[in-house]
Formats: structure tokens, C-alpha cells, sequence
């Protein structure tokens, strides 16, 4: 016997798709981007201020179309190594998704001509935001206290005389004792002052390099993903609407495996089975809906449209549901057939579908007087432009008066 035939009682599973592998459920194929972990991290930065939800951090993301992204964060924040690290992995995913969705575009070259301009604008100082804040903060009186131990400039006396008792400026004092070493800079500018062409200068330009041009490097990508990211953003507002039975019901059918369409012959047996296949699976035979899907059991129910009214007079037409059948005396089917019998189609006829109790109801009227079939100006109703309802009689009285 064949070994590749599957015997009864063994478990027959399905190849995985290579394509689906590559993305995430919630990227459904790289229709859209799965930003969350992203968006925890963000909201996790010092001194970020007011943290965002989802839809609003992905609205940040598409602010890079027209500025540099995260612009709005406080410099404090974005000198620090936690935004470094953050802006590391949102460009690496996003370098990532654009390899996988979009395997055409040569995002490599992109990213290298991008990193060639920020290297011009850096070196001619075009980049601003990314200088050190303490360069930025003027000490008291124009100069800065320096500690030779603590390595480390106090702008304040008073901040400068309590650190003296401190642990560490004492363990940092023993430890210059102890050493051969004179103490670096001890009367000339600190570390902290910017150095025309000396060397403290330029590791504080250069300090924060990496997360600016990965912070420019990640706003090239945002502009050229912004039609997905709005695909995103409208997907997210669509299952935010979403009941929980709902979501759980999209979840199942995206877990069905989709079946490949059959090829098609000469002989349209292809053709045959599509149609089959788009006919609506309706064993209860209910009305359909606006939508062409059959209505709910329940208002089927509701409504009685399970229950059938026979209309002689209307040629034996059926009607479903009792508003169906009482609607119908009005139309012009039962219209129609009540002038075809010589009666006329007034409210004494209402409820009658037999011909044989129309005729025998019209000879009774006829035997009771004139006055049901021939005063139909009484009967007959009719309205003013105030809304007013008047008999036909009174109405044509009132008018040739002038009144109405």
C-alpha cells in the first residue's frame, strides 16, 4: 500500500502558507502595521508628559509627513538612552515590514541617501534639538562650581557645599588621595562648557548622533508607509465598533483556511460551480433583506410572515404576513379586480377576498337603501392645506363659500 495515503484514524495536517508566516495576525498579510509593542514602549519614556492611546500615537506617526517625527516630545525626553533604544526598534520594524510588504521598493537605497543628507546637515550644524541641556542652562553669575573629585560641575554654592558631606564626594576624595594622578581640570573650563577647539566639544556634539539619525532615518519611512498607516488607523476605529461576538466571529473565519477556485474548462463546469457556491443558503425559504441575505428568524416570526392569506378576488395571489394582506385592499392588484367585478373599492368591501361575499354584500347594500352605495360623497374624505379633514359634500360647500 501507498505510504502517502493517509490511513483511516491518522490526522491529516495542513501545510503551512510560506506568505502567512511572514506576517502577524495583525498584520493580515501586510495590509497593516502591528505597532503595539511600539506604542507600550513609547508611553513607558521619561518625562513624556501625557501619555497616548493608540489611535493618537498613530496619528504622531503620520505628523512625520509634514515635520520630524516625535517633534512634540520635551527634549529631556528625547536625550535620554530609553528614546534611543525606542527609536532603534521602531525603525528596525519598520525596515522589516517594508522588506516583507513591499519587496520591490529598494528601501536600502533610500535609507543610504537619507543618511547622506543628515550627515551634511549635521556637520554644518543644520540639525537643531540634540545639544546637551545642561550646555544650554546658564550658570550663576556666568560660571559653574567644579568639584575635582566628583568630576562634576554644581552651578549653585549652596548645592555645591551639601554635596561635601555626601558618601560619594568622600569615597571620591580618598580615591584622589590614593592616587598619583593630578585632577583633571581643576582651574580650566568644565566639561560642560562648550570648547572652541578643544576636545570636550566635540563628544557632546557627537553624544547624541545615533538617536538623531535614526529619528531621521524612521521619518523617511513614516512618510513613504502613510497610506498603510491610515489603512491601519481606519482598521483599528472599524474593530473598535466591534462587539465582542463580533470580533470573535472575524477571528474565526480569517482562521479558515481559504480554498483555491477551481479552474475553469470549456464546458463552463467551473462557471456552474461559482454560481452554486454564491447562492444563498436559505432552507427556511424567509424574505430577504435589504442587504439580499434572508431576514432573522425572529422577525419572520414577529411579523407572521410565516402565515398565508389567500385573495380570490386578486386572482388567488398570496400574501404573507397580515400587514402584507391589509396593505393590499389599497394596491392597485385588488383595485383592479374589484372594477373588473362592477364594484367599487370602498371600505365596506375591506377583508373581502371571495367574490362570491363581494357580490352578495353589494346586493345587500343595494336592498338596503341607496344610501351606502350612492352617498360616497360622504364617504369620501378630504383634506384642506391646514390639514383639516372634511366629507366631500361639506369640503365643496365650504369651498364654493370662500371659506377654504
Amino acid at each position: 500500500m501507498d505510504e502517502s495515503v493517509p490511513q483511516e484514524g491518522e490526522e491529516q495536517y495542513e501545510e503551512d502558507d510560506p506568505i502567512a508566516l511572514l506576517f502577524s495576525g495583525e498584520e493580515q498579510y501586510g495590509k497593516y502595521l502591528d505597532l503595539y509593542a511600539n506604542h507600550n514602549t513609547y508611553n513607558n519614556l521619561k518625562n513624556i508628559g501625557k501619555r497616548l492611546g493608540y489611535l493618537q500615537y498613530l496619528d504622531v506617526l503620520l505628523a512625520a509627513q509634514s515635520t520630524t517625527v516625535h517633534s512634540e516630545l520635551p527634549k529631556e525626553c528625547r536625550l535620554q538612552r530609553d528614546y534611543e533604544l525606542y527609536i532603534t526598534a521602531l525603525h528596525a520594524y519598520l525596515m522589516s515590514f517594508t522588506r516583507r510588504a513591499q519587496p520591490l521598493v529598494d528601501v536600502e537605497s533610500q535609507q543610504r541617501e537619507a543618511e547622506t543628507i543628515f550627515s551634511k546637515q549635521w556637520e554644518a550644524g543644520e540639525i537643531e534639538g540634540w545639544n546637551d541641556i545642561k550646555q544650554e542652562k546658564p550658570t550663576e553669575n556666568g560660571e559653574s562650581i567644579w568639584c575635582a573629585a566628583c568630576q562634576k560641575a554644581y552651578s549653585k554654592q549652596t548645592v555645591y557645599d551639601a554635596h561635601l558631606s555626601s558618601k560619594k564626594h568622600i569615597k571620591a576624595t580618598a580615591k584622589q588621595a590614593s592616587s598619583d594622578q593630578p585632577p583633571s581640570n581643576p582651574n580650566g573650563p568644565s566639561p560642560h562648557t562648550p570648547v572652541e577647539n578643544g576636545h570636550p566639544q566635540q563628544p557632546a556634539k557627537n553624544k547624541h548622533r545615533t538617536a538623531a539619525l535614526l529619528t531621521h532615518l524612521t521619518t523617511k519611512l513614516l512618510a513613504s508607509l502613510a497610506p498603510v498607516i491610515n489603512e491601519t488607523k481606519s482598521n483599528v476605529e472599524r474593530r473598535f465598533s466591534l462587539t465582542a461576538r463580533e470580533r470573535e466571529q472575524e477571528l474565526l473565519e480569517q482562521s479558515k483556511p481559504k480554498v483555491a477556485p477551481a479552474p475553469t474548462n470549456a464546458s463552463g463546469e467551473g462557471a456552474e460551480e461559482e454560481e452554486e457556491e454564491e447562492r444563498i443558503y436559505n432552507p427556511l425559504k424567509l424574505p430577504l433583506g435589504w442587504d439580499g441575505k434572508p431576514i432573522p428568524y425572529w422577525l419572520y416570526k414577529l411579523h407572521g410572515l410565516g402565515v398565508e392569506y389567500r385573495c380570490e378576488i386578486c386572482s388567488d395571489h398570496v400574501y404573507m404576513g397580515r400587514k402584507n394582506f391589509d396593505r393590499h385592499f389599497q394596491e392597485s392588484r385588488h383595485a383592479f379586480g374589484m372594477r373588473a367585478l362592477g364594484l367599487p373599492n370602498t371600505k365596506h368591501f375591506h377583508e373581502i377576498t371571495r367574490i362570491e361575499d363581494a357580490l352578495a354584500l353589494a346586493e345587500k347594500l343595494k336592498r338596503e337603501g341607496r344610501n351606502e352605495i350612492f352617498e360616497q360623497e360622504t364617504m369620501e374624505e378630504l383634506e384642506d392645506e391646514e390639514g383639516n379633514v372634511y366629507n366631500r359634500k361639506t369640503y365643496e360647500d365650504l369651498k364654493k363659500q370662500g371659506l377654504i
